[in-house]
């Protein structure tokens, strides 16, 4: 295999690969059940209640 043929083939791979990454994350952030944790971490900044380190 020549240099240009290996560097096509980890370009289209490195492409799948980022695509499958990508949907695995988007999948996992909406979710259902992860719904109540990010709209909970969502809020915390807005949170006046400093639970752990004072500030």
């Amino acid at each position: 295999m020549t240099h240009q043929e290996i560097s096509a083939l980890a370009g289209t791979w490195g492409l799948v690969l980022f695509c499958v990454l990508f949907l695995i994350a988007v999948g996992y952030a909406l979710w259902p059940s992860n719904k109540q944790t990010f709209e909970r971490l969502a809020q915390l900044p807005l949170n006046d209640d400093h639970e752990g380190g004072e500030q």
